[in-house]
């Protein structure tokens, strides 16, 4: 006798979605969004700008090389769900400590695989990202629909995510100081600076810019985040504050806030950017880098006109804005990550540009 369907999900537009349950089975409320990437599900579920989003996971089969310990990006994962075609609750990998089911269970994360997540995908595509219940077999669709229209998704949740008290992480032959703004910073951000030979002090997002001034840095840098970028102004006013007086470097939700300092707009894509394989165009050299992507909102065109701003980088998909710089002020940002895990790493010089300009070697 087959297997009987357990779980499943229900959206706006009342459309449900049978599968069978991993991970957490508690019922929940998250934006539904979807990822292209073909490998690093353990980034994806700790990385933090997924908070309160069910990921659909378009590569077909996740879990099967389990879950490892220098793989997190954060201690304390907060996606909202994982939603796949196929798991594999066996893995096989020497370094595998446990599965991702048993992860998901101790962080509360619900799973649902078993989906057709090819026609997911595409409602997506065309409806855009929008909230889903992730529930029990037995919910009904009107049931559903009331829990969706009651239920709101959290917002301002980078306060939620960002530690809440300065910490500092030496490297060995220091050169440089660099204090990061914890909007919800993933992991490797901080590997990538210390391995160039940065010591960082990683402050809470709300930290003022006299406080920052006060560890006197050589440079800033604004991380990665989950949610609105003008949910953060505290953040907006600091970088605002220090724009001129320190290199400074953003990635993601860290370009956003980056240029709505500087007097830019931002606007929340249809279903945003989210996976490995997005190739941007660097204006500068013409060269096309492909890049990992993660956010929901992105910096409008026609409002960097008059800000300070120039445009350096260019998603070849849709014509978004991928880069800026202020070559006065020493600022420059992504929409991008740069330094991707488990890749690509086409980018990774973004992290060399911001070396050379506290003071490394010419041309680096």
């Amino acid at each position: 006798m087959a297997e009987q369907y357990n779980r499943k999900i229900i959206l706006e537009d009342g459309s449900e979605y049978k599968g069978f349950a991993f991970g957490d089975t508690s019922d929940k409320v998250c934006e539904i969004v979807f990822n292209t990437s073909m490998v690093g599900y353990q980034e994806i579920v700790s990385d933090p700008s997924y908070t309160c989003q069910a990921v659909v996971m378009t590569y077909p089969l996740i879990g099967n090389y389990g879950i490892c310990e220098d793989d997190f990006e954060t201690k304390t994962p907060t996606i909202g769900a994982l939603i796949v075609r196929e798991y594999n609750d066996e893995p096989s990998n020497f370094r595998s400590i446990e599965t991702l089911s048993e992860l998901m269970k101790r962080y509360s994360i619900p799973g649902i695989y078993g989906v057709d997540t090819r026609q997911l995908t595409r409602s997506i595509r065309d409806l855009g990202s929008r909230k889903v219940l992730i529930t029990g077999i037995e919910t009904s669709i009107d049931q559903g629909l009331e829990i969706l229209k009651t239920v709101e998704i959290p917002k301002n949740t980078v306060s939620k995510v960002s530690r809440q008290k300065a910490e500092y992480y030496p490297t060995e032959n220091k050169k440089y100081h660099v204090v990061a703004i914890d909007c919800g910073m993933k992991q490797n951000i901080l590997r990538s600076l210390q391995n160039r030979e940065c010591s960082v002090t990683v402050v809470p997002w709300n930290t003022t810019a006299e406080e920052i001034e006060s560890i006197n840095p050589d440079g800033v840098f604004i991380s990665n985040g989950p949610g609105d970028p003008t949910d953060v102004p505290e953040t907006i006013n600091t970088i605002k504050q220090l724009r001129g007086k320190y290199p400074i470097f953003g990635i993601c939700l860290g370009h956003q806030i980056i240029a709505l300092s500087y007097g830019a707009k931002t606007y929340k894509l249809k279903f945003g950017h989210r996976g490995g394989n997005h190739p941007v165009r660097n204006i500068k050299t013409n060269k096309i880098e492909i890049t990992s992507q993660n956010h929901s909102y992105a910096v409008k065109t026609d409002s960097i006109k008059d800000t300070g701003l120039e445009i350096t980088h260019i998603n070849l998909l849709d014509n978004t804005v991928e880069g800026v710089e202020c070559e006065k002020d020493k600022v420059f940002s992504v929409q991008y990550h740069p330094e991707s895990s488990p890749g690509p790493q086409d980018s990774t010089y973004l992290f060399d540009r911001f070396i050379e300009m506290m003071g490394g070697k010419e041309n680096a």
